[in-house]
């Protein structure tokens, strides 16, 4: 996110968004209904990136950006303001703590207050999870100790780095055979060491038990 233009600076190219050529000539185009939006933002230009973010995504859907569903962008947006000019949130998954930072309604000093404790909460429960990955790290190397060959710590790296792998994605990343793949992913699920989540017989895709 943090490459090209900011949201306030070109919103439809950051976003990537642009109407159809058959957009009805009822229908504003999208950078129209944003200038609303783009206004008050500037307006905001000395308030703290975080509380500009908070700001950006509350008014998403009353500046009617919200039309098509799309509370994704909104949270992107909001994700890069609030990591802008190097002063306010690098990362911050707000999400992970739950609905309230996120839920609309009552004045703006309300909203910016669950906003700020969603941001706690998310980021207590990301540090919680690493504090996780790291000991699961060290229990898989623990009992993968006695397998040979560069498969089995580039597959435990691997795990640690990314939430869900599936055996081709792990087959390009590590450079193993398939056979490699399959059969240490094999051997992590029987220790219980990984799980398969998807329940299906193609396209499985698995991840660390944590």
């Amino acid at each position: 996110m943090s490459g090209g233009p900011g949201p306030e600076v070109d919103l439809s190219a950051f976003l990537d968004r642009r109407d159809p050529e058959n957009l009805g000539d009822d229908a504003e185009p999208f950078m129209n209904r944003a200038s609303g939006w783009l206004d008050l933002m500037a307006r905001a230009v000395d308030l703290h990136p975080i509380s500009r973010a908070c700001m950006g995504f509350h008014l998403w859907n009353l500046a009617g950006l919200g039309q098509h569903g799309d509370g994704m962008e909104a949270a992107v947006t909001a994700a890069r303001i609030a990591a802008g000019e190097g002063r306010g949130a690098v990362f911050a998954p707000l999400a992970m703590g739950g609905s309230g930072g996120l839920r609309a309604g009552g004045p703006p000093a309300d909203r910016l207050a669950r906003w700020l404790d969603g941001m706690m909460t998310a980021s207590l429960s990301a540090m919680r999870h690493l504090d996780d990955i790291e000991a699961w790290a060290m229990r898989a190397d623990a009992e993968m100790a006695p397998l040979s060959g560069k498969t089995p710590p580039a597959l435990r790296a691997l795990l640690t780095e990314w939430p869900l792998v599936s055996a081709p994605m792990t087959e390009i990343l590590t450079g193993a055979s398939r056979a490699a793949v399959q059969r240490n992913l094999g051997w992590l699920e029987a220790r219980g060491l990984i799980r398969e989540v998807t329940g299906q017989g193609r396209y499985r895709m698995w991840r660390a038990t944590i």
